[in-house]
């Protein structure tokens, strides 16, 4: 991928988390009476300026584009007009406030929400939870100490229903966190329905190496699959020397390729170079020259051909399943997959706060990108769901107690509505003093996270 696609699928979800974010603190500004003065998506300089309404509010676009905010009339901030006190933020009841506070961070969930609906009744194409085991390892993995075989389709985790590869590895992550106890339904390819339950409570969650799942013992159900060919990518490499859907690749300048895998494994390790393909189509062999493409994946750079592989199987032990849900028990699924996104992500800044979990997780803007631009790359369903899980992530880390975010508003609004009464100015600025400098903090962390992550590939 260029630069480009990478930046464009960043600057766009970006974009539209912060104005859904910044509109609900206006919506709400606005309903319970308070006057807008500005409404701007980044910090610093504006770059353009409009004004709208009855309240000519400035509708801006700032140089700096990680963020934004609205500017509401307010007494500590500048002289108020007498007839135009009632207006002022600081003169709202403190539920108002509250509320208006509040509904930047609401409107991310509920965003969320709505993103996820959309996918689950549309349907997508997942990979099965049929998985294989990891072998070869100096200690059986839990996986092997469960009793796992190869081919076993996962249909529940603790009674949850389990559809895709997605829904199992969610499962596992969230079970890990929970209880360190995991018991699965699974069918045997066998077509034998059997009970296996995994021990994960020796494991910690780290962005090492390998992932969780993989230190589990468990990875997906990779069959020999003949290298077949798919869908095409339009006007990707292979499209544009000719190949087919159906094609056989057989052999990749003249050494013979006996797997999917195999044909993959040459591909990436070729970015760029022309190679000669043997492809058989129907009785006919031909030769094709094909250079897969130039591409970079987290750090690397890969060759790539631009084809998906042709479906081999049964539906009973196809390697895909579509996932669709019908509109209103969608409604239910969004509701409780933003629910349980949420928590989830407050358990794993729980735990990096007591050293349970790496601080390795943390992730910065590149990162954010990398996965915006893979995720874009991989279909339009693949990034509503990036999008949903980016606009959790920025509810959730703005409802901390950090004075600066909306959350540290929120505290000093319950201290408030405790007390009687507002908390000293003074406090209030020390507050801000010492949130900014979290704030900061935690930035340069996730930069130092996404420079590593690129230095080490």
């Amino acid at each position: 991928m260029t630069f480009l696609e990478y930046l464009l699928p960043f600057a766009l979800a970006l974009g539209l988390l912060i104005l859904v974010h910044e509109l609900g603190h206006y919506l709400v500004a606005r309903w319970c009476g308070v006057k807008v003065l500005r409404f701007s998506i980044g910090f610093g300089k504006p770059l353009l300026v409009r004004r709208a309404g009855a309240d000519s509010t400035e509708w801006a676009l700032a140089a700096f584009p990680l963020g934004g905010y609205v500017k509401m009339l307010d007494e500590r901030e500048g002289t108020v007009a007498p007839e135009e006190l009632h207006r002022a933020f600081n003169r709202k009841s403190v539920w108002r406030r509250f509320a208006i506070v509040a509904a930047g961070p609401l409107a991310n969930f509920l965003l969320a929400v709505v993103l996820y609906w959309g996918v689950f009744v549309v349907g997508t194409e997942e990979l099965r939870p049929r998985i294989s085991v990891v072998t070869g390892t100096a200690e059986a993995t839990p996986a092997q100490m469960a009793g796992f075989a190869e081919g076993d389709l996962v249909i529940t985790v603790n009674d949850q229903d389990i559809k895709s590869w997605q829904d199992l590895r969610w499962a596992l992550l969230q079970q890990a966190l929970d209880s360190g106890r995991v018991v699965t339904r699974v069918r045997t390819i066998d077509d034998v329905d059997t009970m296996r339950t995994l021990d994960v409570s020796k494991l910690r969650i780290d962005e090492g190496g390998t992932d969780l799942i993989a230190r589990m013992g468990l990875k997906p159900w990779r069959p020999v699959i003949p290298a077949v060919v798919g869908k095409l990518v339009d006007g990707g490499a292979a499209a544009r020397a000719g190949l087919m859907p159906g094609d056989e690749i057989i052999a990749i300048d003249g050494n013979p390729v006996a797997s999917w895998s195999e044909m993959v494994a040459t591909v990436r390790q070729s970015a760029g170079r022309e190679q000669r393909f043997s492809v058989r189509r129907g009785s006919q062999i031909m030769s094709v020259p094909l250079a897969p493409e130039v591409v970079t994946e987290h750090g690397e750079t890969i060759g790539r051909i631009g084809v998906a592989v042709a479906e081999p199987f049964s539906d009973g032990m196809s390697m895909f399943t579509e996932v669709r849900y019908g509109v209103v028990d969608a409604i239910h699924r969004s509701v409780r997959q933003t629910w349980e996104t949420s928590v989830l992500s407050l358990q794993m800044i729980g735990r990096m706060l007591t050293g349970d979990v790496s601080w390795k997780n943390l992730s910065g803007p590149v990162t954010i990108a990398d996965y915006a631009g893979q995720s874009a790359k991989m279909g339009l369903s693949h990034y509503v769901k990036f999008l949903a899980l980016i606009s959790i992530s920025l509810g959730v880390l703005n409802l901390l107690p950090i004075p600066v975010l909306d959350g540290g508003h929120l505290l000093y609004y319950v201290v408030e509505i405790i007390k009687g009464g507002p908390i000293p100015e003074r406090v209030m600025e020390i507050g801000q003093q010492i949130g900014l400098a979290l704030l900061m903090m935690l930035m340069a962390f996730a930069f130092y996270n996404d420079i590593n992550r690129l230095i080490s590939g």
